[in-house]
Parts: structure tokens; sequence; C-alpha cells
């Protein structure tokens, strides 16, 4: 799935192209996304002028003077630029045409990404429970120390819950605690300020050196520009299980936490 700094990488990929142009035509070829498709889309998207493209946790908002698309990747989804004259492929399901001639497309292989109108984005139901921003000032090692009073849940999944901070996905998750030096099995609750402080600053490096190389090679994931990612060649410890720790040469250990894949040192990770 992409991850905030995927998300990042295509806002930044296809910003530079749309905003201050006029939408001309919105084409949807398959509605039924992991939600269907409202045609508020559609309706208040053309002749609307773009002003901005932002992001919220790992959604794009394609903000106008009268709203905001709200745009979720899912699991395998893209955005990027073509000619308006580009055929469609058979994964290619929504077109927002501009006057300029280009076209913002939506590729959605797997179809579990959505797509939204809001008046008020940020207070759709999607959006206005969520966390922090992990790159903001809100931010810090006391507010996860704060929140992590009495939970019982590992830290891993703690970091990952989008109500407490948006945007740590589990390749991200495993980097921070790695880099942080805290074994991800160990309780949110029990887990000392300091050791917050700390994580709460892995983190930000952690997410700020993946957006800034371009995102995580994955598979199906391509920026706004059509390019991979490359940020997966630095991992410290996601996807390494069994190559020694590039501090301890210990092996990493993979293990399953929440049905997902975490690695970590049990040498340097205590």
């Amino acid at each position: 799935m992409p991850e905030l700094p995927e998300v990042e990488t295509s806002r930044r990929g296809i910003e530079p192209h749309i905003v201050d142009t006029r939408v001309s035509r919105v084409v949807i070829r398959n509605r039924s996304l992991r939600w269907p498709i409202s045609k508020s889309v559609d309706r208040n998207l053309v002749d609307s002028t773009i002003t901005a493209v932002t992001r919220r946790a790992k959604y794009l908002l394609i903000n106008t003077e009268q709203g905001a698309a709200i745009l979720h990747l899912g699991m395998s989804g893209s955005v990027f630029i073509v000619d308006r004259d580009t055929p469609a492929g058979v994964h290619d399901h929504v077109d927002i045409e501009l006057e300029t001639g280009k076209t913002l497309r939506f590729r959605d292989p797997r179809r579990f990404g959505s797509l939204h109108w809001s008046t008020d984005p940020l207070q759709h139901k999607l959006l206005r429970a969520l966390g922090p921003e992990p790159l903001s000032d809100q931010f810090d090692g006391d507010h996860l120390w704060a929140q992590s009073r009495g939970r019982r849940v590992s830290i891993k999944q703690f970091i990952m819950n989008a109500h407490i901070v948006v945007g740590v996905g589990n390749i991200y998750a495993s980097e921070a605690l790695y880099l942080a030096g805290i074994n991800p099995r160990h309780a949110a609750g029990r887990v000392a300020l300091r050791r917050y402080q700390s994580l709460a600053t892995t983190i930000k490096a952690v997410l700020s050196s993946a957006i800034k190389a371009g995102g995580t090679t994955l598979r199906d994931f391509y920026g706004g520009d059509g390019q991979a990612g490359y940020f997966r060649q630095k991992l410290q410890a996601y996807g390494r299980e069994g190559e020694p720790c590039r501090h301890c040469d210990t092996p990493i250990t993979a293990i399953v936490q929440g049905q997902r894949t975490t690695f970590y040192c049990k040498q340097c990770q205590t």
C-alpha cells in the first residue's frame, strides 16, 4: 500500500501540472471502487479551477473554491499526468481533464481506492478524527507519551494507529523503531518519555528521507511523474530478515504483529 511518503511524492508530482487550471471534463469509467464514486464529484469538479493540491494523512485533496475531491490511492493506486488523447488502460478508472490539454489520471488495479467530494474536506468523516501529521509541530514525543498511557498494545501497532499519528505505515514503523533502538513488541504504555522523544525524532527523519528519495520502491507504486520511488535501497530493517544488522551483525528477525510483518534486531532494539 502506498504510504505517506508515496502519497506526498504523488502530490508533489501532479501539483505543478494542475494548480490554477480549469477542469473541462471528468470521465469516470468505473464508479465501483472501495465505495461508489458519487456523481457529486464530477458535478462539482467540472468548470471549477483547482486552487491547490494538499495531503491529509494518506489522502490527496484536490482543492477548488467550492470544495475538494478527496482521493485515496488504496492498495495499488496511482495518479499521473497524461495528454488528453492518451488511451486509457483497463484499470484507469478516473480522468480529470484540464483546459490545458492535460489529464490527471487515476489508476487502481485492485479498486481499493476511493474518491469523494466535500465542501469541508478536513471535517469529512474519513479525515476529521485523524491524529496529527508526523512532520508537523503538533507531533512530538510528549504527544506519543501522553497518548500511550495505559495502553497494552505493542508500540509498533500504537504508532501505526492513525488516530495517534497519521502516515506511519508498516515499512516506516519498522524503520523508525529500529533507528530509535526500541523493541517493537514492547507495550506502548510501558515505554518511557525519553524513548518516545527519540522515536518521534526518528519517525520524522525516516519519513523526511523517504519523501526526499521519492517514496519506497513498491511493485505497484509510481509517483506523479510515472517514476518508481527509490527509498527501499536505503532501508535498515524492513525486508532484511536473516541479513546482518548494519550496526551489530546480528541477523534481522521477522515477526508478525497485527497481521503485518515486523523486522527488527534483537540485539540493538531493547
